[in-house]
């Protein structure tokens, strides 16, 4: 992978090329005509189709939801397993909430006439709509990453186009020691070509890695989506544990629950055997902080376990959650027994773990998705546990990986579409991709929600409040104040 380069490129308006934004076999892909359906429906029938199925939820509280218009969390993406209770009752369970998600370069085009895709939706819906929320200061505008160049440089030539600007795209890694992002006053600024610094009135951030070292929690520079909701729980399992809690207390009662793994939060490393052994011995250990399928430790048996506790963590807490496997050896837990539905069966007879992506943000008329995609895992679900293979290679899905010279890179090998070829292999219907995306919006607010309240009413990010929310001394000493 080629070195990412140490200063601000200009992306001019009219530079979007298909082939340099989305994955070759996306560019030929005919996207399924049920997730085109679904995608066509729009959120009234969606609230009348969920009603219908879940007669417990009020129309009139799903539609609130789903025209909900959040503050901080406008764009969001829900990794999803698709799971089966032991009586065969199937859900949709949310695994984490990402809030600057991959996706548009996976998903195969709505209409092949507009060919950013849901680039430009996300420009026009979420990003312009939040220069007209704010006075901001004098300055351009900015696409700042730290991986996932492909969507980086996609997002940065769709809001040339739409705003009709140049834009400045910015590789900003964690690490670096003479960064081209720097921030002055609440200003953002970054450093082209030329060496002269410029300032940024606006920027959207796919910067994924521990964005609150580096980005102030305030600024003046307006950010889609801010560090600050990555701490309410877009990248922060943590607090997003407590954000579903406080969520589902208050709307449970009504039908609308954020369904999850059962999870232990807080908890310390002397204390992860304990917590394993009560999940029956098998369970998953998170960093709750890291993301793209780092810091994930799937426990089926002891050696696993003692390899996690092993391992050299930089956090001192951490989240256990029950283990969604084959029902043969999914952990036990107080509401029963979870396993993966996974793929349709290939000729060989063999079943794949799979998740599925959804992205979603808020436009004017509400939430609306903007791409889907599926994972699978590399090796197919056994029947029983082999002691010789680690279960990761079972149950892990994401495509992410690191390689021996630190860069990032992604196993496509193991990508699913939503096109005619890849679709139906997930053995999902269109009631499961409403409930995805209700899901996934259920997750977004409730994260949105709770970064509200770390807010006060000035808008000052509340570190005292959030310190008792999340009591890790590393984590609370990156952040960039």
């Amino acid at each position: 992978m080629a070195e990412q380069p140490t200063h601000a490129e200009r992306v001019e308006p009219g530079s979007f090329d298909p082939q340099r934004h989305f994955y070759a076999r996306v560019l030929n892909a005919q996207i399924h005509p049920m997730v085109r359906f679904f995608l066509s429906l729009g959120n009234e029938r969606i609230v009348e189709r969920y009603c219908h199925l879940n007669p417990k939820v009020g129309t009139a509280d799903l539609r609130s939801l789903l025209t909900f218009r959040p503050r901080y969390l406008q764009w969001a993406g829900c990794d999803l397993m698709h799971v089966t209770t032991e009586v065969g009752r199937r859900h949709m369970v949310v695994i984490e909430t990402n809030s600057c998600p991959s996706g548009q370069k996976s998903m195969p085009l709505f209409d092949d006439l507009l060919e950013q895709g849901g680039y430009r939706v996300l420009v026009r819906e979420a990003f312009a709509g939040l220069l007209a929320q704010r006075r901001l200061p004098e300055g351009g505008l900015a696409v700042i990453y730290d991986k996932n160049r492909v969507e980086a440089t996609g997002y940065a030539a769709a809001m040339a186009d739409e705003l009709a600007e140049p834009v400045h795209l910015v590789a900003f890694a964690d690490g670096d020691p003479a960064p081209p992002v720097r921030f002055e006053d609440g200003v953002m600024w970054v450093r082209p070509a030329d060496g002269t610094w410029a300032p940024i009135r606006a920027a959207l951030r796919y910067v994924t890695q521990r964005p609150w070292n580096r980005i102030p929690l305030h600024s003046r520079t307006a950010i889609l989506n801010p560090p600050a909701v990555c701490l309410a729980g877009g990248r922060n399992k943590m607090v997003a544990a407590k954000a579903y809690e406080q969520f589902n207390a208050e709307l449970a009662p009504r039908g609308l629950v954020i369904r999850t793994p059962e999870t232990v939060r807080d908890v310390r490393r002397d204390e992860i055997s304990l917590w394993i052994k009560s999940f029956g011995g098998r369970g998953v250990v998170k960093v709750p902080y890291s993301n793209a399928g780092q810091g994930v430790y799937t426990i089926t048996r002891e050696a696993e376990l003692q390899a996690m506790l092993a391992a050299e963590q930089h956090y001192e807490r951490f989240i256990v959650q029950s283990l969604i496997g084959n029902y043969r050896w999914s952990s036990q837990t107080r509401q029963g027994r979870l396993f993966h539905v996974g793929t349709m069966p290939n000729r060989k007879g063999l079943i794949y773990v799979a998740d599925l992506r959804v992205m979603v943000c808020a436009g004017q008329a509400g939430f609306h998705p903007l791409a889907i995609y599926a994972r699978r895992a590399e090796e197919p679900l056994l029947d029983r546990l082999d002691p010789a293979r680690p279960s990761w290679d079972m149950l892990g899905t994401n495509l992410s990986y690191r390689t021996p010279e630190g860069a990032w890179a992604t196993d496509t090998n193991r990508l699913l579409l939503m096109d005619r070829k890849d679709f139906n292999l997930l053995g999902v219907g269109i009631d499961d991709l409403i409930e995805a995306f209700v899901q996934t919006v259920m997750a977004t607010v409730a994260i949105d929600r709770m970064c509200q309240r770390l807010h006060t009413q000035k808008g000052r990010f509340r570190m005292r409040l959030f310190g008792s929310l999340n009591d890790d001394p590393a984590l609370l000493g990156e952040i960039l104040r």
